[in-house]
């Protein structure tokens, strides 16, 4: 693998209502200390690390009419889970919906940091991490997943999400020893 192009890390809702909370599964939990790893060797190497993060409005916001109540901002459950918890030169950007970009700040964000590379961890390969990707792939990103750093409740859709984002965006899933060798 060649170096990445200006990467940045999106770390996808690691927040404790999808990890051991109201929408928790031991599939997120499982990828928990790949993800840990590959934060630190970004950090390490100056790779900015981004947390795109359900902030949920109660009673109001669509997705819950789907999932029920999870990761409303200001709770615990939507706070990003001790393990991960972002460091001090890291950055947060609350969304509302599947896509961290949807009406957030994060395209202005990363065009600031001159990030050209989105590496995707996180939940759900075949939700929030499809659509964050597929925003990016739109705006122009290359996109990448990390594949130990990714899961879904599923294996299934795990498999089905990373299959899709090849597909659709060229994004290639690539092993934590594959990305720390590209930053």
């Amino acid at each position: 693998m060649d170096k990445l192009n200006h990467p940045a890390i999106l770390v996808v809702d690691m927040l404790n209502d999808f990890v051991t909370g109201a929408l928790g599964c031991d599939r997120a939990r499982a990828i928990v200390p790949a993800t840990a790893k590959l934060l630190e060797a970004a950090r390490s190497k100056g790779v900015p690390v981004i947390y795109c993060n359900d902030a949920h409005l109660p009673g109001i916001d669509r997705e819950l009419q789907i999932w029920g109540d999870h990761a409303i901002a200001g709770t615990p459950g939507a706070e990003v889970i001790p393990e991960l918890a972002p460091q001090k030169q890291d950055f947060v950007v609350p969304k509302r919906r599947y896509s961290g970009f949807f009406q957030t700040d994060l395209d202005i964000l990363l065009k600031e940091l001159g990030v050209k590379t989105v590496v995707m961890t996180g939940l759900h390969a075949h939700m929030c991490v499809r659509h964050t990707s597929a925003d990016a792939y739109c705006l122009g990103y290359d996109v990448v997943v990390a594949k130990e750093a990714v899961n879904s409740f599923t294996e299934e859709d795990y498999q089905g999400g990373l299959a899709y984002l090849k597909t659709c965006y060229g994004a290639p899933a690539l092993s934590n020893e594959e990305l720390i060798a590209a930053f």
